[in-house]
């Protein structure tokens, strides 16, 4: 196949419709049959990239592996097509106009005019295409961040435009997603929110190929008929997306409602393939018929928002269906934890995660929890933050330096057993100073960790700023916690763990950015087993 095909997601009527769990659902059906599918996100907003977006705003931040700090629905196309993305596969209009500004400045545009169109609108087509001129892909999806209307999306639907028109017939189509609400005091599905937001998107000189129709109760064949009519699609060619229990199940609910059927032929691609999903509805079987169950703790101080841990919570599906486990994740606010209410807030926890995060607040309830975790024997997994404050809780409470702390959190701190490296002290741009994307690592033999991923050399990602002091190693080790793991050029500390516990292990770096439907994380696989042995022991105990 010579020629790469695109296909847009839009969407319409209202924001938070899921374009894309839409997206990954379709590019999972066009891999299935054989195409090399990626997908990639044009966020509006002018921050350059959400790392410095704060999680209650935007969810979690997703890094790739080149080191892009992401916009979450990143997680979800590697989580559900298990290929990796890149800086490539999201753009944000900070970016875009960065870009364009620096070559204004250089004089590429020889003292013309900078305007919107053509200048924003090129750059912005430039982008679309990187990943389909890499010649890695048969189509590329691309999800347009947004509400068809909205101003910031005005140059990116501009643009969508004009290379519709330059890619010529079948080689680009438009996905829209938009909302079918049911009003009770009517009892009845309204169409009218997507005429009008076809009409919007028509008002652009873009028409809809295919209507995704989110809804809450299915949708009649006239009700189909009547939006094919007004809103100039093909009746095949609208397409039910009704609320599921979960959203591995929206591919198959895609399948079932034939949108990789109708977009192939949109595209002028042959359809003579089966799309091959026996892998996905294993995973799926697992998930849903549990043969036990197990209760953990996810310590965190954004646990209002559940996309704060996104990733976190996917891993635990992962992680759960590979071990046959439904595991019920109890969010638990940091911030309320206290010496009085420690043991009644976590008791009955089968296992505990101490979340990632920046930032004081919240942190001595970290700490509380880790060493609840450590003196009662709970398998206890930390990631990030959570594993320097694994490093602190041990320092204060088994080595007695009572106020041992991170120069984050404490910069006068007497004994500061998380700091800065020397080279990062004097930068002051806040995301210059991340440690950032894939980074080697070298598990310790006979380690639990090197016994968990089966294999002694690692990559994992990245998305931190202070590390292990390795002043304090050796009296750490003395006293019991192992560094299991540590960056083979720098020598710094990136795993430890307690040998004398069930299981306990701290990890610097974001596991769960790498969990994909296809590969449970292997901490995260180890850990859900664990927990899920240590409460069989105990049941057994309790018994004897």
């Amino acid at each position: 196949m010579s020629q790469t095909k695109y296909i847009f997601v839009t969407g319409g009527v209202t924001s938070s419709l899921g374009k894309g769990i839409i997206a990954a659902s379709l590019a999972k059906l066009l891999q299935a049959r054989g195409y090399r599918t990626t997908i990639q996100k044009l966020d509006p907003y002018i921050n350059v990239d959400p790392g410095t977006l704060n999680p209650y705003e935007h969810g979690e931040c997703y890094v790739t592996d080149d080191g892009a700090e992401t916009d979450l629905d990143l997680g979800h196309y590697e989580r559900f097509l298990n290929v990796r993305t890149s800086q490539a596969n999201n753009v944000t209009t900070g970016r875009i106009y960065q870009s364009v500004i620096e070559k204004e400045r250089r004089g590429e545009f020889l003292g013309k005019t900078v305007q919107v169109v053509p200048h924003i609108t090129n750059e912005i087509k430039e982008r679309i295409q990187i990943l389909g001129k890499s010649g890695d892909y048969d189509i590329i999806i691309t999800e347009i961040g947004g509400t068809v209307g909205d101003i910031e999306s005005l140059p990116y639907i501009e643009a969508v435009r004009q290379l519709l028109w330059e890619l010529g017939e079948h080689n680009g189509i438009v996905v829209h997603l938009t909302l079918v609400p049911f009003l009770s005091a009517a009892g009845e599905l309204k169409t009218k929110p997507t005429q009008h937001s076809v009409k919007t998107l028509m008002e652009s000189g873009i028409k809809a190929d295919i209507l995704v129709c989110r809804t809450e109760h299915e949708i009649s064949e006239d009700i189909k008929e009547k939006l094919a009519l007004f809103c100039n699609v093909k009746k095949e060619a609208v397409i039910q997306s009704i609320d599921a229990s979960t959203i591995y199940d929206v591919p198959l609910m895609m399948q079932e409602e034939g949108l990789d059927a109708v977009t192939l032929e949109k595209l002028a691609l042959p359809n003579n393939t089966e799309p091959n999903l026996d892998q996905w509805k294993e995973f799926l079987e697992r998930h849903k018929n549990p043969k036990n169950k197990v209760t953990i703790g996810l310590i965190g101080k954004y646990v209002e928002l559940q996309d704060s841990y996104k990733s976190i919570l996917e891993a635990f599906i992962h992680a759960g269906a590979a071990n046959e486990v439904k595991v019920e994740v109890r969010s638990i606010h940091s911030e309320h934890l206290s010496a009085k209410n420690i043991d009644k807030k976590l008791m009955g926890l089968d296992g505990i995660l101490v979340a990632p995060g920046f930032g004081e607040r919240g942190i001595e309830g970290k700490v509380m929890a880790v060493r609840y975790a450590r003196e009662n024997n709970v398998p206890f997994l930390g990631i990030c933050l959570g594993m320097q404050m694994a490093v602190i809780e041990f320092a204060r409470n088994v080595l007695g330096m009572d106020k041992a702390n991170s120069t984050e959190m404490d910069k006068d701190t007497a004994y500061p057993v998380i700091s800065l490296m020397e080279e990062q002290k004097s930068i002051t741009d806040m995301g210059g100073t991340m440690r950032l994307g894939a980074w080697d690592c070298h598990l310790k033999e006979n380690s639990l960790v090197e016994k968990v991923y089966g294999s002694a050399d690692i990559a994992e990602r990245h998305r931190h700023r202070y590390e292990f002091n390795n002043a304090y190693k050796q009296q750490m080790e003395e006293a019991g916690l192992m560094a299991s793991g540590f960056n083979p050029k720098t020598g710094l500390v990136e795993v430890v763990e307690i040998p004398s516990h069930p299981w306990f292990i701290g990890v610097q770096y974001h596991p769960e950015y790498k969990s994909t439907v296809a590969n449970p994380h292997p901490l995260f696989v180890g850990f859900v087993k664990a927990v899920l042995v240590q409460k069989q022991k105990q049941k057994n105990a309790s018994l004897a």
